[in-house]
């Protein structure tokens, strides 16, 4: 159990860490394409978000606490940070590599919540699996 309670703190701060990648870059885009990418970041950054508390309750509901500081969010992301602000398509692409980070976690907290007989918890994360794939297409659709 204790593996499973880990993953789904990575999976929580590299969501918090995506989410805050995809806001920061939806108040700084611009461009001549402004308004569809100012629209998808806020639409991706808000469905992202809208993940965290859930992803925290399961965690409590494992038994664990959620971590209570940025510090240790950061810590636990997969997401890297990012100082510069850069162009509209380097920032999609950036997002869809992060966005692939966080699939990746997401699979192994099913295969870890698999093992330890926990179907709720995978067929929770089976479900955030599945938004993301798209979310991924999406992002990766805007590079090509």
């Amino acid at each position: 159990m204790e593996q499973l309670i880990e993953q789904m703190k990575i999976i929580l701060g590299t969501n918090f860490g995506l989410y805050f990648k995809a806001h920061t870059f939806h108040w700084n885009v611009e461009g001549p394409n402004f308004a569809e990418y100012h629209g998808f970041l806020g639409t991706f950054y808000e469905a992202v978000f809208d993940q965290t508390d859930a992803i925290a309750e399961h965690i409590r509901a494992l038994g664990s606490y959620t971590p209570t500081s940025l510090a240790r969010m950061i810590e636990l992301s997969k997401v890297d940070d990012l100082v510069a602000i850069p162009s509209p398509l380097i920032m999609m692409s950036e997002l869809a590599g992060d966005n692939d980070k966080y699939i990746m976690e997401l699979r192994t907290g099913i295969a870890i919540a698999d093992a330890a007989d926990e179907p709720a918890v995978g067929n929770f994360l089976q479900d955030i699996l599945d938004a993301h794939q798209k979310h991924g297409w999406m992002l990766k659709s805007f590079t090509r």
